[in-house]
């Protein structure tokens, strides 16, 4: 046994893992031969998706066409085209508070919130970062690197300037103080650089701003001001025009002022685009700041001046806006989120020519909007990036790998109907980058369930996502009406998302889904590609009522007594059609006790069904005497037997869908036969009140301050009968549901609560009972007590008689029992493989009667059995332990111990490419895999340090080593236990640089180049190296050189091939210029030859005459 810290047993923070211990009598099973070893595994992550989240900051490369967002939390997410994404993440976790590319240069630099500036490689597919410099005595607050410069300006918050060599990343010893660049005369300290560019047209005039609202025109090689510009209102952006005469600045007052370069004594203009102007001339009222502004000119036509900000403090429009100023007209555009910054996409990367913009990308809090501005209305590109995982918060997410290989096309076939109208017509502007070129690709859909009731299908295939389909299940039910004059108490059990997905089923062979929601109501759909309106929506009510005679067990909060017993009736479901109250049902008034009622009420008008998911039975779990029925926490559906099964804190529910009745409605103590040896004694429940089922990073479900609280939102008790509640554990994780554990892996140890509640569910083609010989349809029902239970199904014959016939189910008494609840559970053959569920090959359910094709159940093939042998092994897997048990025999033949001091958060069999495994996610971050049938420890890594309770409830495992959970509210993390994908990943990966030429430089003309006026260059390198300005100050910034090794030397070996196909790029250019300047020197000549020659035809002409006869 291995040895642990006792506190660190307390905390849950270690696992204690004992090896596999083969149980009496497994001679039988050596013949399995298992494949699997530990070569075969490795843990890496693979590629994150979603929004960014908490934006910061923002850069682009207008060459590559790059886009690179900064996050709070220290990210960097890089964006290409379509499927060509990237993520980076400082060490330290600070915000990123700027980004600046070095453009066509394959390399970005980062300015963090802890005052260190770094220089990141993007030539390899996995940037690295080369440069770190740390600064210790100033406070970073802008930066700023010319184009095709390698000097870096930083400003500081001392209101200092210094300059930082990009290539070595060191400081050069030129600085501009604050002191030397206000007057003298100035009294106060100007405040932090808020604004540092060069002169368009002169590179060696830099133009700085200071928040007090003073401007200054540095001349670099006179090092002094040339000019300096106040005003009286803070400094928010400032904004060149091309021709570097003019430049703008925007205010904390609403007001831009535009001003001529050699006039500082007062703004040119001055407007207030948002402000009322006064009659009598006065200052207009101040408007909100404008935070940033940006003028970008056009050779044949007006300019554009783009703002964030400004409006008016008292204007009705509380949403972020970004204004447009296109000539005369002004177009304000709202943004559904605030506006974190934004950049006008122009046609050239220099800035003294005419910019020609063509969009603007719009970072906003929670989404990334780009503005077409070459087209009236300016409409928005449609954004090919899914960054609309939080459209409305995760609840639940599936993740399915290696699916039949026509389920993408089809999903994708409805989905591209949904798509909305208005979109601009132009190519998404963020093109750059290539994708990868990988092998292994398979096709992995993702499904996430969401608060608003929406579920959202998702393309993974090749590391990539793409939404697919969209269903929304709230169109099943009525809308609540807010302010009608009839005021009914509500039935609601939630107070927000009452139609958010709790958990869901889905079989995609037969592409049926099953879905449960936090209002005690489950939906089957069926795949069509077909549109149909439903007339009415079939709806089965199912009455479940708690155990209410036992005070043995009393509540532990001490304020709730047992509610007295109340009769149940004979008939606990009634199937009826919307619009048609059941019959007896009580009048609900104030005073009187809620009874029969569903939480939510189906829609009576006839609903309009698009093709795709369309909506086929409706399950909903009604009141019983004023208490409100429980949430669903474990769902399954089997396509080939028609049936759909789930289960909540104390009993299960089994329908048939195909007949829409009810076939079994049982407390969790019926399950067990008299003479279980695990049977349970009834215990009273507590009252109880489920909140809403959206993710959040502190919902633990518990809430003293409420009279009716849950401590997780599958603790509640009910049942149709006289049931048994036992311990439960407060967090029940059942294999498909995400919704699971609030509390910490110590109360694991120390916390017991008395009762059970159902947590998972298997349909197998096996052998319920010890005397079977041939296998049947079975139902295996795993508790939180580690109790696995069995029934048995008798199916009629398919056709009309399966239709007609009714189902028989029977209880057959546990099979095994385990530590911790039944997580998941598996059937293998006789040879070690899988048995997956029986399925029903989709057909088109709305086809012509004669098209329809008969209902067949697909069993699995029996395995050769031999008399006195197993010919099945079930795989079950609890928070604690796994067992394999043989069957018919039910002899424990593996168990293993997987953790002591943690509990299992997740678990499933996995098929990969060699054989099959066990896939454990620890709550204290461990991520495992175990051998199958052996149970031999085969990956043990710790991945996450400490459990974050999103990551928690959404981690999923999937076939073929991959694996997945939802890293924060926008995003979510992939990741790969598979050695074969960790290896073939650098190419599956896209390619972020690509080796592009530079755009020709703006011709400057003859006669700028003959008498000035173009733009003056400047040889930086004799200003600011270290020949002309010494070094620069060692305790003031701190170098540390980027990671070597292996990650290193990839970024060298793809830097140097970037090296040479920018040199041979290079080579090329210098060529086609020599060639350009010796025609023009040739031309001059030719000019030059004929100039003399006609002076002097003409001098020889007027040399012999006399002036008067000129």
């Amino acid at each position: 046994m291995k040895k642990f810290n006792i506190r660190k047993v307390l905390n849950g923070l270690t696992a204690s893992s004992s090896s596999a211990s083969p149980q009496p009598g497994t001679n039988q099973n050596d013949v399995i031969q298992e494949t699997l070893q530990s070569e075969h595994f490795q843990l890496c992550k693979t590629v994150r998706h979603g929004f960014p989240y908490r934006p910061s900051s923002m850069a682009f490369d207008p060459v590559q066409k790059i886009l690179a967002i900064g996050t709070q939390s220290g990210a960097v997410r890089l964006f290409g085209r379509a499927g060509v994404e990237c993520y980076c993440q400082h060490d330290s976790g600070a915000a990123v508070i700027q980004l600046q590319f070095l453009v066509n240069e394959g390399a970005l630099v980062s300015a963090l919130a802890d005052d260190s500036v770094h220089l990141w490689n993007l030539r390899q597919k996995q940037p690295a970062i080369l440069h770190t410099l740390k600064f210790n005595r100033e406070r970073i607050t802008f930066c700023h690197l010319p184009f095709q410069s390698k000097w870096l300006y930083i400003g500081t918050e001392k209101g200092n300037i210094h300059i930082v060599n990009v290539e070595s990343f060191t400081l050069s010893g030129y600085v501009i103080m604050w002191n030397k660049a206000i007057e003298l005369s100035s009294k106060s300290h100007p405040g932090p650089v808020v604004h540092i560019s060069d002169n368009p047209m002169d590179e060696g005039k830099i133009l700085i701003g200071f928040e007090c609202g003073t401007v200054v025109l540095w001349d670099l090689k006179c090092k002094k001001a040339d000019y300096r510009y106040n005003h009286d209102e803070a400094i928010h952006s400032v904004a060149w025009h091309h021709e570097g005469k003019q430049f703008t600045c925007s205010h904390s007052d609403g007001t831009l002022t535009t001003w001529n370069v050699r006039v500082p004594a007062k703004p040119t203009i001055t407007i207030t685009p948002h402000g009322k102007q006064p009659k009598d001339g006065k200052k207009p009222e101040p408007c909100k700041p404008i935070l940033k502004v940006e003028y970008k000119t056009t050779r044949d036509g007006d300019a554009f001046m783009v703002m964030s900000g400004g409006l008016s403090y008292d204007t009705g429009c509380r949403r972020s806006c970004l204004t447009v100023i296109h000539g005369k007209s002004t177009a304000i555009l709202e943004m559904d989120y605030p506006i974190v910054d934004f950049l006008t996409l122009c046609e050239t990367p220099y800035p003294n020519d005419f910019q020609e913009p063509y969009a603007v990308v719009v970072l906003l809090e929670k989404d990334l909007v780009v503005i077409d501005l070459g087209q009236i209305g300016y409409p928005i590109f449609e954004n090919p990036y899914p960054l609309s995982i939080h459209e409305s918060p995760v609840t639940c997410v599936e993740y399915f790998a290696d699916c039949p290989p026509e389920l993408i096309p089809a999903l994708y076939s409805v989905g591209s109907r949904q798509n909305r109208q208005g979109y601009s017509k132009k190519e998404w502007p963020i093109s750059g980058g290539n994708w990868g070129q990988g092998t292994l690709s398979y096709p992995e859909i993702i499904i996430t369930g969401h608060a608003d009731g929406s579920i959202k299908f998702w393309d993974a295939s090749a590391i990539m996502l793409q939404v697919l389909y969209k269903l929304k299940t709230a169109k099943v039910f009525e809308k609540a009406l807010k302010g009608g004059k009839e005021e009914k108490p509500s039935t609601e059990i939630v107070d927000e998302d009452p139609f958010a997905i709790q958990t869901l089923s889905w079989c995609p062979e037969s592409r049926v889904l099953c879905v449960a929601g936090v209002s005690a109501h489950v939906i089957i759909y069926r795949f069509s590609k077909q549109e149909m309106t439903t007339e009415v929506v079939q709806l089965l009510e199912v009455r479940m009522q708690g155990e209410l005679n036992d005070v043995d067990s009393p509540d532990p909060a001490g304020d709730h007594p047992p509610t007295p017993s109340t009769p149940v009736p004979p008939s606990s479901s009634s199937p009826t059609q919307e619009g048609e109250p059941p019959e007896a049902q009580p009048f609900t008034s104030d005073d009187g006790p809620r009874d029969n009622v569903p939480c939510l009420k189906v829609r009576s008008s006839p609903l309009k069904q698009s093709p795709g998911y369309q909506v086929e039975l409706v399950i909903q779990l009604v009141w019983v005497s004023g208490e409100p029925p429980q949430q669903i926490t474990s769902l399954a559906v089997n396509s080939s037997y028609g049936l759909v099964v789930f289960g909540n804190s104390s009993g299960l529910v089994v329908v048939d869908y195909l007949q829409m009745i009810l076939l079994l409605n049982m407390g969790t103590s019926e399950l067990y036969s008299p003479s279980d040896p695990y049977q349970r004694q009834p215990r009273s429940p507590r009252k109880t009140r489920q909140p809403s089922g959206a993710l959040s990073d502190n919902s633990d479900g518990n809430n003293a301050s409420e009279e009716k609280s849950n401590k997780s939102p599958t603790s509640a008790k009910m049942s149709r009968k006289m049931s048994s509640p036992t311990e439960q554990k407060t967090g029940l994780d059942a294999k498909d549901s995400l919704f699971s554990r609030s509390r910490s892996s110590s109360v694991t140890s120390i916390e017991r609560e008395s009762r059970e509640a159902i947590s998972s569910f298997h349909f197998s083609e096996s052998f319920p009972r010890k005397t079977d010989s041939n296998p049947s349809p079975s139902l295996w029902v795993g508790t939180t007590q580690g109790t696995v239970l069995v029934l048995s199904l008798s199916l009629p014959p398919t056709g009309d008689q399966r239709l007609q016939q009714p189902v028989g189910v029977s209880s057959c008494g546990t099979l095994v029992r385990l530590k911790g609840g039944i997580l998941t559970m598996a059937f293998l053959d006789s040879l070690g493989a899988v048995l997956p569920p029986s399925y029903e090959p989709w057909s088109e359910p709305n086809a012509p009667d004669e098209e329809k094709e008969a209902r067949s159940r697909r069993p699995a093939s029996p395995p050769p059995t031999q008399e006195g042998q197993d010919s099945q092994y079930a795989v079950v897997c609890s928070e604690k332990q796994a067992k394999v048990v043989g069957l018919p025999s039910q002899s424990c033949f593996f168990k293993h111990n997987i953790t002591e001091s943690s509990f299992v958060l997740r678990a499933d069999v996995v098929q990969m490419a060699a054989g099959l495994c066990l896939a454990c996610f620890c709550a204290n971050g461990h991520v495992m895999t175990l051998s199958l049938p052996s149970l031999r420890p085969l990956l043990d890594v710790n991945y996450l340090p400490l459990t974050d309770m999103r990551i928690a409830r959404t981690f999923c495992f999937s076939n073929l080593g991959q694996a997945l959970y939802l890293t924060s509210p926008t995003e979510i993390q992939r990741i790969t236990y598979s050695q074969e994908t960790c290896d073939n990943l650098q190419e599956m990966m896209g390619e972020l640089f690509t080796p592009l030429e530079t755009p020709e430089a703006p011709n400057r003309g003859f006669f700028k180049g003959l008498f000035g006026g173009g733009a003056q260059s400047l040889d930086r390198e004799d200003l600011f190296g270290e020949t002309a300005a010494g070094k620069g100050s060692r305790s003031l910034a701190q170098h540390i050189p980027g990671p070597q090794g292996m990650e290193g030397m990839k970024g060298a070996a793809s830097g140097v091939v970037g090296d040479l196909a920018r040199a041979r790029i290079a080579l090329d250019e210098r060529g086609q210029k020599l060639g350009e300047l010796e025609d023009r020197t040739a031309a001059m000549m030719a000019s030059a030859d004929s100039f003399s020659k006609h002076a002097h035809d003409m001098m020889l002409k007027y040399k012999d005459k006399k002036w008067y006869q000129l």
